[in-house]
């Protein structure tokens, strides 16, 4: 009985991911962290039924229900008047319609879990300050060196490594940069308790605005509530220290609420007082790819990328981290042997019989998985153009907002799968 080696470049939310569905499957993972220790940055994520129904997959449903909100609805408001436009039923609602929760998690706490439940596995070797620098494939395995001097070998590898992937270069030749979107996003975070009771949420609110809109939701059981601003501006208009706007990589860098005012323009006063009672504020701007054109740009002999280094997406669906959880899935489903189980079902602490053909598993993985990630990509950007709509185009989708109410929002292409 024997199983696969791989080696995953990255330690996010989809390295993580990756390597509890690999080792579920009684496969050997070891997972190269660039940063000094397993750690995330940030704040909320929301999880449709898709992302939670392949968690619980992953036998995670009970933990993630301890640590997450279930929000009751997702409401839609105009920025400017506070005026509602259209509410979705989430709660038992969503949970009964696709057979899975709709859940808003704060980001650490969903990396923790996975981190917890990876070590506790077993089978997984965790290594720090351990940054590709380079990366060799042949016809029997691949060689990653790090920044330090340690290398490393295995017979394939999961470039999870984010936006900008080092993995990506083994997969796709002559790569350009990611596209700078033009737009800046804004994220707070605030205990419930320290709000006035005005101010409260326990559903997803989203506000639209002539090119920017912003979204709070509730995460940590409830106990916290997160706020997200994006708008379209120029990048010296994030900060007040402008060398702080040059590295574009950063997605954590201090922000001001004066510098937010300066994007946002006015707003209605309720999504104003919320903005102003965020304790401190953090920004970034926001780059993507081009949606996938074909499975080519995911899988490449020995070299799979899952998450933002196959398919960075802008936030206008909510599925950055969905995607990643869908590609893990998949990933080590298409890395088990022929008639082994790799469908939609849950498998836990199976093993592995024999060894599989790596290059042939990661090219099935990226023909099953492109178009679905490209149909996302897509539509992540149309709803960015539809959120921050200005003149008729605005007046036409509040109208249709108001008539069709649930029917746009909800996404039955996305959850059902």
């Amino acid at each position: 009985m024997s199983s696969n080696s791989l080696l995953i470049a990255g330690g996010g939310i989809a390295g993580l991911a990756s390597a509890l569905a690999l080792v579920q499957r009684g496969h050997q993972v070891q997972v190269l962290e660039a940063a000094p220790a397993f750690e995330e940055i940030g704040a909320g994520i929301q999880l449709g039924p898709n992302a939670t129904r392949r968690l619980a997959w992953l036998d995670l449903e009970a933990k993630l229900a301890q640590l997450a909100a279930q929000p009751e609805a997702l409401a839609v408001h105009s920025a400017q008047t506070d005026r509602a436009l259209a509410r979705l039923p989430l709660g038992h609602r969503m949970s009964e319609r696709y057979g899975a929760p709709y859940l808003c998690v704060h980001r650490v706490d969903l990396h923790r879990m996975l981190l917890d439940a990876l070590m506790s596995h077993g089978g997984a070797v965790l290594e720090c300050n351990a940054r590709v620098d380079g990366i060799e494939v042949d016809a029997d395995e691949v060689r990653v060196r790090c920044e330090d001097g340690r290398s490393f070998s295995a017979d394939g590898l999961v470039g999870a490594d984010g936006l900008w992937s080092r993995a990506r270069t083994q997969v796709v030749a002559n790569d350009a940069p990611p596209r700078a979107s033009g737009h800046m996003a804004w994220r707070g975070l605030v205990q419930q308790a320290a709000l006035p009771a005005a101010l409260r949420r326990s559903q997803v609110d989203v506000w639209l605005g002539p090119r920017l809109h912003a979204v709070s939701y509730p995460v940590r059981g409830g106990a916290a509530l997160n706020v997200v601003v994006i708008a379209e501006t120029q990048i010296g208009e994030l900060v007040d220290k402008p060398v702080e706007t040059r590295d574009a990589r950063s997605w954590d860098r201090p922000a001001t609420l004066e510098a937010l005012r300066r994007a946002t323009g006015a707003c209605c006063g309720s999504l104003q007082a919320l903005l102003e009672a965020m304790p401190e504020w953090r920004a970034w701007s926001l780059h993507d790819r081009a949606p996938l054109a074909s499975s080519a740009a995911v899988a490449r002999g020995r070299v799979a990328l899952v998450g933002d280094a196959a398919h960075p997406m802008l936030p206008y669906l909510a599925q950055g981290a969905g995607m990643a959880i869908e590609d893990a899935w998949a990933l080590a489903g298409a890395l088990q042997p022929s008639g082994s189980g790799s469908g939609n079902t849950r498998v836990v602490s199976s093993a592995v019989h024999g060894d599989v053909d790596v290059p042939a598993a990661w090219d099935a993985y990226a023909r099953a998985r492109w178009q679905r990630n490209a149909r996302v990509q897509r539509r992540a950007r149309r709803n960015g153009e539809i959120f921050h709509a200005s003149g008729p185009m605005r007046l036409g989708r509040d109208a249709v907002l108001r008539s069709l109410g649930a029917r746009v929002l909800d996404v039955p292409w996305l959850y059902s799968q």
